[in-house]
């Protein structure tokens, strides 16, 4: 563990810290140049690393056409832009399909326990904030048993990405209703209908007050992977669902989003900046009073001018958006939906630690454990 310290100085725009750590010739008096990791440059950054340097040599073992295969693709193109060295990456998991993760990527990482990914990424990201640290899981995972960790989580702003792999069902014990799935679903353990209301994913994380919450789609690489590098761009706790199909026990549950013959009338993409158009051009959406209507651009009675232009930093238009998931007369929105800077929790663990150690020195453990109310037995 690094001695604590004030949190490393990031590289521009945002990205996490690049570089690897010094290393010491071997043997007194120098040496032998140390030896750098595969596709890392003499000066000890990446160079030339590709999708096949972040795969690993273990079996794949989701089942076939899973929606899976489509993010870790994403994922493993990605980290090579990044800048990000392997050795400074870590991949975060619970219990879960999903949550064999990190056995298919070439960094450090950890298959922990049910739910608590969260509380392992806070305490990793705490004692070592030079790394780059991912949490991977699942609605099952993150919402039932996770639910506590994950909105604390959130709310501290850990400086983690936090990936949420939503397919509304238990697809690891075959095929149980989750916290996502819809009323009425029925499944091995509600077979007459499921009588849950479900969660939402992204006003959940609203309401835990994310600095950064987005959803995106397996079935979109272009803009899943857009996403994930915002994410991983954002100072702070950044929240990603990603909706995926499990083609075993809940087949089609985002087909109407993600397939190429509905999408366009059933999903809206939100830009900041940008007006909130959908269906090709030929709808819009416009604030009326504190809810989001649809309107028609085609017949010339509206026009662009007349739709709500998103703002991805205002919390309020957050909320009335993410609440379209709710009404079936309204496109399912996919993008950014928040981002706000705040101080990471990590950041502000190692400031304090900085006050603390320059008003009263360097800490002795010894000393603290024999100190106050001690006894022998």
């Amino acid at each position: 563990m690094p001695p604590a310290g004030k949190k490393p100085t990031l590289p521009p725009a945002g990205k996490k810290p690049a570089g690897l750590p010094g290393r010491k010739p071997a043997g007194p008096g120098g040496g032998k140049k140390p030896s750098l990791p595969m596709g890392a440059g003499g000066d000890g950054a990446p160079a030339g690393l590709t999708r096949k340097d972040f795969a690993t040599d273990q079996d794949v073992r989701w089942c076939p056409g899973c929606g899976d295969y489509a993010i870790l693709a994403t994922m493993q193109r990605l980290m090579p832009e990044l800048g990000v060295p392997r050795e400074k990456t870590v991949f975060v998991s619970g219990i879960g399909c999903s949550s064999r993760f990190p056995y298919y990527m070439n960094t450090y990482g950890l298959h922990s326990i049910h739910g608590r990914a969260p509380a392992i990424a806070t305490g990793l990201k705490a004692s070592r904030p030079d790394l780059d640290v991912w949490i991977v899981t699942g609605d099952g995972d993150a919402l039932s048993i996770g639910g506590n960790h994950l909105i604390h989580l959130l709310r501290r702003n850990v400086n983690v990405q936090l990936l949420l792999f939503n397919n509304q069902i238990y697809g690891l014990t075959k095929g149980q209703y989750s916290p996502t799935s819809e009323q009425g679903k029925v499944t091995k353990s509600t077979p007459y209908g499921s009588v849950d209301h479900p969660f939402f994913p992204v006003p959940l994380a609203l309401g835990a007050d994310a600095t950064f919450v987005a959803r995106t789609m397996d079935r979109d690489p272009k803009h899943m992977q857009a996403m994930m590098r915002r994410a991983h761009d954002h100072q702070g706790a950044a929240f990603l669902e990603i909706y995926q199909n499990c083609n075993i026990f809940n087949d089609g549950a985002f087909f109407e989003f993600t397939e190429r013959n509905t999408k366009a009338h059933s999903a809206i993409f939100l830009e900041h900046g940008k007006p909130l158009v959908y269906d090709n051009g030929q709808r819009g959406l416009r604030l009326k009073s504190f809810a989001l209507e649809s309107i028609d651009l085609s017949t010339g009675k509206w026009s662009v001018d007349d739709c709500l232009v998103y703002d991805e930093g205002s919390i309020e238009l957050a909320n009335i958006v993410s609440r379209m998931s709710w009404q079936k007369d309204l496109p399912r929105p996919f993008g950014v939906f928040f981002r706000e800077d705040r101080p990471s929790y990590d950041e502000l663990v190692q400031r304090q630690i900085d006050d603390v150690t320059v008003r009263r020195g360097e800490g002795d453990l010894a000393a603290l454990l024999n100190a106050g109310n001690t006894w022998e037995i």
